[in-house]
């Protein structure tokens, strides 16, 4: 498919040679000839104006007209007055299909996990937002200096995050990075530069957390999540002086990591000089009266957090910050510097500029209450059509955790819930093991209207409360 160019439109890269035998015309030709039969213009692409090209060839204009009608009649071309000249579709060669691949269908209901409204992004507050930056930033913020954040944002989180948060936390201590897989990457690498090679982890969790670490040469374990969050005794059965958690709503079964657990995480990691790396994983979102703290408000010196506006705002931002322990600061900046050299200048400022103005709690207060909204008509429809499906994971975020029948196959009422145009996940794709027991399903709603998830789950009640094979699953 050929872009539309708006305006004057790129360059044409062609060479003429002055010094050859060949005329200036003849090269010409030549050389639009072969763009098109290799596919460098496509068919349908406007071409400059004879003028235009003339101008950047430092040829006569007539000399390009003359090309345009002798390529226009052996048929590369086409031109109609009062328009651009532009490539002839017969003059391109068809191009053959590619080869089939597997091509993953989009569900009429996409119950799909982790992804937030996108329909409700602020995109009216991001635009003001985007032109405060550019108004008021100094030129110097367009150089390439700050490598661990822009100063103004790192200021403005550093605030947020103690008042919101709870966390002990200044601007020094705060390096910007474009989220929460970059963060944890450059963590690890900065641990490994420091001898801690081996990361654990909670067994479910996202499979991302392994490539992010093993990507550095760094070594993954699994520790198991119970009722109350990760078993620190387990955890300290390890090797490990890191350990990845998300305390706030474990991702992805949802529980809450008990105060006890907490006491005993900080305890570990004091008395083995380790680490813990708080995924503050939807903290924004929680829909009983008690908010819970940050993690690192309880040890400063042993948590690096780290957060980001994938789910508050949209993933594409790539926008997120760590906040680090002192000691380890000048190690991970060190790492973000070598990664990226650091995240968009305007783009951190803007941030700035909403979080600053109230806009981002507005959106968030606002997005609460969508997603509240969600919640209920989930548990609704599960209690209207699969009342004996028991549901948990509620407490905060925009997923819910299903129990399925005694032995039923997860893998095989996913592939039948999307032969019905639903989208739901097996708790098994997260499990390190692999292992389907207890079965499970994983239900994401913050991309889903209310009506749809009425939907959703009375088109795939059946599958919910039957073990695959059974009539009702059939």
């Amino acid at each position: 498919m050929a872009i539309e160019w708006t305006g004057s439109g790129p360059d044409l890269l062609v060479k003429l040679d002055r010094s050859g035998d060949e005329t200036l015309g003849a090269q010409l030709q030549n050389q639009l000839r072969e763009a098109i039969r290799a596919g460098r213009l496509a068919a349908g692409e406007r071409l400059p104006s004879s003028r235009m090209l003339a101008r950047e060839l430092d040829v006569s204009r007539g000399l390009v007209v003359d090309t345009y009608a002798q390529l226009e009649a052996e048929g590369y071309l086409d031109s109609r007055a009062g328009s651009a000249t532009r490539v002839a579709t017969r003059a391109v060669p068809a191009v053959p299909p590619a080869p089939a691949g597997e091509v993953r269908r989009r569900p009429t209901v996409d119950f799909d996990y982790g992804v937030p409204d996108l329909a409700g992004f602020p995109m009216k507050d991001w635009l003001w937002a985007l032109g405060e930056a550019a108004k008021s930033a100094p030129f110097a913020a367009l150089g390439n200096d700050e490598h661990r954040g822009m100063g103004e944002l790192r200021e403005v989180v550093a605030a947020y995050l103690r008042r919101v948060r709870g966390a002990d936390v200044d601007a020094d201590n705060v390096v910007i990075c474009s989220g929460f897989a970059q963060g944890l990457g450059v963590v690890a690498a900065a641990l490994k530069r420091l001898g801690i090679d081996t990361v654990a982890a909670e067994d479910p969790r996202s499979l991302d957390t392994d490539a992010s670490i093993e990507r550095i040469g760094s070594t993954v374990v699994s520790v198991p999540v119970d009722g109350r969050g990760i078993d620190v005794e387990r955890l300290a059965a390890t090797s490990a002086r890191a350990v990845v958690v998300t305390p706030a709503h474990q991702a992805p079964t949802g529980v809450l990591l008990a105060p006890e657990r907490r006491k005993e995480l900080i305890a570990w990691a004091i008395e083995r000089d380790a680490f813990v790396i708080e995924d503050d994983y939807d903290a924004e979102f929680r829909y009983d009266r008690q908010p819970v703290g940050a993690m690192q408000g309880l040890s400063p010196c042993q948590v690096v957090a780290i957060g980001s506006v994938s789910k508050s705002l949209a993933p594409g931002l790539r926008l997120g910050w760590i906040v680090c322990p002192a000691e380890l600061t000048p190690v991970i900046a060190r790492e973000k510097e070598i990664a990226d050299r650091g995240s968009p200048a305007l783009d951190q400022l803007a941030l700035a500029h909403m979080i600053r103005s109230g806009r981002y709690d507005r959106h968030l207060r606002r997005m609460r209450t969508v997603y509240a909204a969600r919640r209920e008509a989930l548990v609704a429809a599960l209690a209207e059509h699969a009342p004996c499906v028991r549901v948990s994971g509620l407490a905060a975020g925009f997923h819910a955790v299903l129990d399925l029948a005694e032995g039923a196959d997860e893998r095989a009422i996913v592939a039948a819930a999307l032969e019905r145009s639903v989208g739901v996940q097996a708790m098994s794709r997260w499990r390190s093991s692999g292992a389907t027991v207890p079965p499970q399903l994983v239900i994401g709603f913050g991309n889903v209207t209310e009506s749809a998830i009425g939907r959703g789950i009375e088109t795939i009640a059946d599958l919910l409360t039957s073990a695959p094979g059974s009539p009702a699953a059939a």
